[in-house]
């Protein structure tokens, strides 16, 4: 049975209080609604401008019961939310996206064994939960990156392996259960976006090219510079891994391109790094679509209006002299196509997110010429 829209002035629920969540509760505000966040920092960016900032842990049983006696619906903006903590919610109110969908996602095994078991194409993977599992692994999946299992983001809890000696010692400093993967030649990196909804709708913003450095996200294009096919074929094969998990809310979905064939590398149960040019470049951002699938109202377009071009900023920005200083973002300002976010995070430390632009143009060079001229402009290197 369909149940019936949660509107505004409705208070939501959203556990963690990063960037991302910054601009769900910016969005939800921009709607009528009210936001509590759940997040034990007290310097949390989304916490800030929240109607609500409960510190304190995400199982913290008072702070779970305030959630369920004041909100209409809960969410999450990152996906290390503890699955029973989402199960709990989910007896009071709606809760995007679920707990079985979440768990998955947290584990690496259990989201490489899901792909494979249902037919999605993944680069060669193994799990070793310990050092014997390495035992029976061919030679021919050297060279590899051995992955943990859990908590990895961002490049972190990864090793490059070039032996099974190799895999071993970084297995033994781990500690934890890892995924061994193939590492592969790639074309490129992409990514789809998408939402769906309870009854089944689901649409897929415009495939993003994605490049990285250091295993951060660099910069991203769109839309990306490949074919219509294989942009038909990333959207068909989100989409049905969405339907396949019975996913509710904002979904993203991580493709390898090797030798021309799509390769899910993972997902994330959530908005995306990739696509915020959605905020800029498309006719309903990421967090729009979170809110509305979370509320149970119609999807919003998913039309890109714009070329859009994403580019991070991490902080090491804040670090180019000797001292720490705030960047020159008047060379940004000057740029009139061009969007600033920054993140008002406390303190900036090297690999932290602490912002991002996005430049937008009718024409895809362009947009390409002037962020990366902006980009170097700033000190990027």
């Amino acid at each position: 049975m369909k149940r019936s829209p949660i509107t505004p002035p409705a208070t939501l629920a959203l556990l963690g209080g990063g960037q991302l969540g910054r601009f769900f509760v910016h969005t939800a505000h921009e709607l009528g609604y009210k936001v509590m966040v759940l997040d034990p920092d007290a310097d949390a960016p989304a916490g800030k401008i929240a109607d609500s900032h409960i510190m304190a842990s995400y199982d913290d049983h008072d702070a779970l019961l305030q959630l369920s006696q004041h909100c209409a619906a809960a969410t999450t903006e990152f996906e290390n939310v503890p699955a029973t903590v989402l199960e709990q919610l989910a007896q009071t109110m709606p809760v995007s996206p679920t707990a079985d969908t979440v768990s998955i996602a947290q584990d690496r095994i259990r989201e490489k064994e899901f792909l494979r078991d249902n037919g999605f194409n993944t680069a060669p993977f193994f799990p070793v939960v310990d050092e014997s599992d390495l035992n029976n692994v061919p030679d021919d999946i050297f060279p590899a990156i051995l992955k943990t299992a859990r908590f990895g983001y961002d490049g972190k809890g990864q090793a490059r392996v070039a032996s099974a000696r190799e895999a071993r010692a970084a297995q033994r400093e781990f500690s934890t259960p890892c995924v061994l993967e193939k590492l592969l030649q790639l074309d490129l990196e992409v990514s789809v976006v998408l939402a769906r909804t309870t009854d089944g709708e689901c649409r897929c913003f415009p495939l993003a090219e994605n490049s990285h450095r250091n295993g951060i996200l660099d910069v991203t294009v769109v839309p990306a510079r490949t074919t219509p096919a294989l942009q038909q074929q990333a959207e068909q094969m989100a989409s049905e891994l969405a339907t396949r998990l019975g996913y509710v809310g904002v979904l993203t979905v991580e493709f390898f391109v090797s030798d021309g064939q799509l390769l899910i590398n993972e997902i994330a149960p959530r908005p995306h790094n990739s696509g915020h040019y959605t905020i800029d470049g498309c006719v309903t951002s990421q967090y729009e679509q979170q809110l509305r699938a979370l509320c149970g109202l119609p999807l919003g377009s998913v039309s890109l209006h714009s070329n859009s071009v994403m580019v991070n900023l991490l902080g090491e920005l804040w670090f180019q002299g000797e001292s720490s200083s705030e960047p020159s973002w008047q060379l940004l300002h000057q740029i009139p196509n061009l969007k600033l976010h920054l993140y008002g995070k406390a303190s900036a430390r090297p690999a932290r997110k602490m912002g991002h632009f996005t430049v937008i143009d009718q024409e895809p060079g362009a947009a390409i010429t002037a962020a990366m001229a902006a980009r170097k402009a700033i000190g990027i290197n």
